[in-house]
């Protein structure tokens, strides 16, 4: 069993938690909609609301902690590239970024 960090609860967000959970995982899932962490939140080991491109946000969330962390935010570049950084600089073990294009993936 692996601890997940999982950033952006939309449509690709709560797909992969499902599967994560599905292999036996937990899920700590982040939102900065609370719409969406709501929805979510009986399925997740846990959920918050927050702004992941917050750096005290994320390092309230002890990412060196997780066995790894998924960024799904899919709809804002800038928020995507932003937490992955974040991230990193907070000393994550190993980040997955969701990508839509080919320059997203160079960046990340």
């Amino acid at each position: 069993m692996k601890s997940v960090l999982l950033i952006g609860l939309g449509r690709f967000g709560r797909h992969m938690a499902e599967k994560l959970l599905e292999e036996g995982n937990e899920v700590l899932g982040i939102d900065i909609c609370e719409e969406r962490v709501n929805d979510a939140m009986d399925m997740l080991t846990d959920a918050q609301i927050g702004d992941s491109t917050n750096e005290l946000f994320i390092e309230s969330l002890g990412v060196r902690n997780f066995d790894f962390c998924v960024v799904a935010i899919g709809d804002n570049f800038q928020s995507s590239l932003e937490t992955t950084a974040l991230l990193k600089d907070c000393g994550a073990q190993f980040v997955l970024s969701r990508a839509n294009r080919d320059v997203h993936a160079k960046f990340l």
